[in-house]
């Protein structure tokens, strides 16, 4: 797996974010460029690549007069040869429009996995860290990407403790986030950056607060990620492996699905079919192997 950065900067003003202003507004990469760095990886032997930026979205509003936006630059990245996945960084929830989610659909080396960046479920607090979208268009996104790709990983990133954040917020958020049931959260504890409007807001959230709500969040996010990975136990799973690992004293070749989900097989099994880092193979998950990996069994096809 390789991480192409393809764009910089930021033009989103979040109130709790100094990165437009040290990073400066968006810049994009030439699509010309990114397509022979990856080309270059491709002839490497890397099978992933996940395209990142600070606002990777936001790719191409400078070359707008050329009609070059980020979905036509996935399109042209997903024609080099050698190259099986493309997966995404942090997406902004409103690119997700029918018409995006349906060309991505066509795009067989497209990973169904999506992080779309949400911070708050509480509509009041998403007003004062001036995001762009209510949850009801947020939920209206991930719902979208469900009636396309069948069963994608969504994932996201969560702030708790944000100024001004009541009990009664915090409750809306995290009924919010076990209604869109997510994959993985990362969770963060408001962090005070000086020179943001967020860090002179009033009500300011203690620390020991932030904690406990982090806290409970976090036991939400578990409870949530393992649910969606057992839901693979039983279907065949297409493995990118990438590393062997050591588990109860037996090796493993270790890897990853298109929804980013951690897989296993022993390195037996491996070792029958030649299997080493770089390979792609279809097998059966038989189990939870531990507590965020599932175990494969039944190899299909290299």
């Amino acid at each position: 797996r390789a991480f192409i950065k393809v764009q910089d900067g930021c033009n989103q003003f979040c109130s709790y974010c100094i990165i437009p202003y040290t990073r400066g507004r968006v810049r994009s990469r030439r699509p010309e460029d990114v397509e022979e760095e990856v080309k270059i990886l491709a002839e490497e032997g890397y099978k992933e690549i996940v395209l990142t930026g600070i606002h990777l979205t936001s790719y191409g509003i400078d070359f707008k007069d050329e009609g070059i936006d980020f979905l036509t630059l996935i399109k042209r990245l997903h024609e080099i040869d050698g190259i099986e996945r493309i997966r995404f960084g942090s997406l902004e929830p409103r690119v997700i429009t029918e018409e995006f989610a349906s060309e991505l659909s066509r795009l067989p080396k497209i990973c169904p996995h999506f992080h779309l960046s949400l911070q708050s479920g509480c509509d009041d607090t998403l007003k004062r860290m001036n995001r762009h979208y209510t949850t009801a268009e947020y939920l209206e996104r991930c719902e979208l990407l469900r009636e396309v790709f069948g069963h994608p990983a969504i994932t996201t990133d969560v702030i708790v403790g944000f100024p001004g954040e009541t009990e009664e917020e915090f409750a809306q958020t995290r009924a919010f986030l076990e209604r869109v049931h997510f994959y993985e959260m990362h969770v963060f504890k408001y962090s005070r950056r000086a020179g943001t409007k967020a860090a002179a807001m009033p009500d300011q959230i203690p620390e020991q607060i932030k904690g406990v709500r982090s806290d409970r969040l976090l036991a939400l996010e578990q409870k949530m990620s393992e649910g969606f990975r057992k839901g693979f136990i039983g279907e065949k799973v297409s493995v990118l492996f990438e590393e062997m690992i050591t588990v109860d004293g037996k090796e493993y070749l270790v890897g990853h699905t298109p929804e980013y989900v951690k897989a296993a097989l022993p390195k037996e099994e491996c070792e029958k079919m030649h299997a080493a880092s770089g390979v792609i193979l279809e097998a059966e998950a038989k189990d939870l192997l531990t507590s965020d990996i599932l175990l494969l069994k039944n190899t299909i096809a290299e």
